[in-house]
């Protein structure tokens, strides 16, 4: 008897627990359906399992939210795709509910297992789920079923297909401006299946309507669809069809429509052709930089760059240079900020002369302005232009600019250039790195702020690795070892940690000389946090030095550590002498 009882019990926990009060509970168990359906039998499932769950009228989101998940990947505990049909039923109910997540995810699980549906079935069970939403009293069903006609439609026989076409085109017009919303966020989906005679009439004459919706909710979705249907037309309908629209929907009253024509326009310019472009598009492109708004301005200025690569130099400079110079003195920060983190890649665009001439002062004036975002976005993409016009010019212009930068009030700015020196100091070479950033680079590592400390000390090892340890002796080690003596604490910490990240690059000669007395002394220094910090570096050097070295100098140094009042001091130390004691049994 038990054996028969067995296969009821996950079922009975699960109806208990799927009506329990707690939501945890019923969240529980419905995220262990795959295990319940598994104990259960492919059969069961079917007809017990899941019509349950069809029943079932849950009222937390969440849990709706955890069933449509689950269903979408079901069709293994079924029985296979030739009863996939059945899942249906729960998940066309989860397409009608309030919540918005939860009827996405309904219909993404509906678009998963109709994909994997057979052509016969999808006739026969999807298409007829498709209509039933699609003529639902409640708009969240009308909404729904435009997310699932791209899967229906390829399967369906020419009598049906018109149907299809037909219905799409009345969500297209419903009443409820979230319908249109999603049937014109749905439309590029639904015309890359349909076929191309209906693309060019019954879908434009749909498309057409949508761009002039008096919501401009529904507009700006069918600018997306402008770049999706563009792909699809041939060039000369895409010209006729698609460009129209494009260039009204930048003049469109709504800013929100203005500003995804921004945010799509590189797109649109694939679809329609180079052409077109030059003749349409840049005059609404300009118009698009020149907005009142200040939204569709950092659209379109986040976009320059792509935008001048698909023009000739000469077009780019004559139309598009002088709205980025109106720009680089934009009234808002947010627009300056969109324009500098692209403008560096119009150099290799336009060419040395005209960087020269017409970018560099840009550049500078970007590179002083008051908000740091802005200063950042140009420091990070200089060796773009480094490329252009070469060291000797950069260094020229941009260099004072730079250096008042290493000063910054605003500490991400000093970040950003210390994260850029290695580079540049490649870029300039040892002499002109001597004469102008040398001394900035040891001026970081008194810096107020820890992370920009940090950071000056891994320039340095970085630096070594770039010019060598013999440039290294000679240029930062002196001067690293002079600041051990500074009296504040957090600065001689720093000091160790540059230290610890020379030693590999300096080789065991010049550690053992130079580098290690200075650590070995200050381990008498009378704040623990400095002594424990020894410890740390002195395990960090121990593979550096010789087995001698380690047994003369660094371990008597750690036992009288380990034996320090303090107890982090005490810690490391022990840690370290751990390390040493691994080297003398490993040689």
């Amino acid at each position: 008897m038990a054996m028969i009882d067995e296969p009821l019990y996950p079922i009975a926990v699960l109806i208990d627990e799927l009506k329990n009060e707690d939501i945890q509970l019923r969240l529980n168990s419905i995220r262990r359906l795959s295990t319940i359906a598994r104990a259960l039998g492919e059969e069961r499932t079917r007809k017990e399992l899941i019509p349950f769950l069809s029943e079932n009228n849950d009222d937390e989101d969440e849990v709706l939210l955890a069933m449509a998940e689950e269903l979408g990947v079901f069709i293994p505990y079924i029985g296979g795709v030739e009863h996939a049909h059945v899942l249906l039923p729960p998940l066309e109910t989860l397409c009608t509910v309030e919540e918005t997540c939860v009827r996405d995810k309904a219909v993404e699980s509906l678009c998963r297992i109709g994909a994997q549906m057979k052509e016969s079935d999808i006739v026969d069970w999807f298409i007829p789920v498709v209509k039933r939403l699609a003529a639902g009293e409640w708009f969240t069903a009308r909404v729904s079923s435009c997310g699932l006609f791209h899967i229906a439609y390829p399967s369906a026989p020419d009598q049906l297909k018109t149907e299809l076409r037909t219905i799409y085109g009345q969500l297209c017009q419903d009443d409820m401006p979230m319908v249109r919303r999603a049937a014109a966020s749905n439309l590029g989906k639904f015309a890359a299946t349909v076929e191309q005679s209906y693309l060019k009439t019954e879908i434009m004459s749909i498309f057409d309507d949508l761009t002039q919706d008096d919501q401009d909710s529904v507009r700006l979705l069918a600018v997306e669809g402008c770049a999706a249907l563009g792909k699809l037309l041939e060039p000369q309908d895409c010209v006729a069809h698609i460009l129209p629209v494009i260039v009204n929907f930048s003049q469109d009253k709504s800013w929100r429509v203005r500003y995804m024509v921004a945010n799509q326009l590189y797109e649109l310019c694939e679809a329609v052709g180079p052409e077109p472009t030059r003749a349409d598009l840049v005059p609404a492109y300009v118009r698009l930089l020149r907005d009142n708004e200040a939204e569709v301005r950092i659209a379109a200025a986040g976009k320059v760059t792509k935008f001048c690569r698909i023009l000739s130099p000469q077009l780019a400079i004559q139309h598009i240079l002088p709205c980025v110079k109106e720009l680089s003195s934009d009234s808002s920060q947010h627009v300056r900020s969109a324009l500098a983190s692209v403008i560096m890649g119009m150099a290799p665009v336009l060419g040395k002369a005209a960087t020269i001439e017409q970018l560099l002062p840009i550049f500078l004036s970007l590179l002083k302005d008051e908000f740091p975002d802005v200063r950042l976005n140009i420091i990070s993409k200089l060796d773009q232009v480094n490329q252009v016009i070469g060291i000797d010019l950069l260094s020229q212009s941009l260099l004072p600019a730079i250096v008042e930068l290493a000063e910054d009030r605003h500490w991400r700015v000093r970040l950003a250039i210390i994260e850029y020196i290695p580079l540049l100091a490649s870029q300039l070479g040892v002499g002109f790195f001597d004469d102008k950033l040398g001394a900035l680079c040891m001026q970081w590592l008194e810096d107020k702020v820890y992370s920009i400390r940090d950071a000056a000390a891994n320039n340095l090892k970085r630096l070594a690795e770039e010019f060598g340890p013999e440039w290294a002796m000679q240029h930062i080690i002196p001067q690293v070892l002079e600041k051990i003596n500074n009296p504040h604490y957090l600065y001689r910490m720093t000091i160790l940690q540059a230290i610890s990240l020379l030693a590999p690059v300096m080789g065991a000669e010049i550690t053992c000389q130079k580098l290690l007395p200075v650590v070995i002394n200050s381990a008498k220094d009378r704040v623990p946090n400095i002594k424990f910090n020894v410890a740390k570096v002195l395990q960090l050097l121990i593979p550096i030095l010789g087995q001698s070295v380690v047994e003369k100098i660094v371990k008597p140094c750690l036992v009288e550590l380990s034996e320090d009042p303090d107890v982090d001091v005490r810690y490391y130390a022990n840690q370290a002498l751990q390390a040493c004691d691994q080297m003398m049994v490993s040689s």
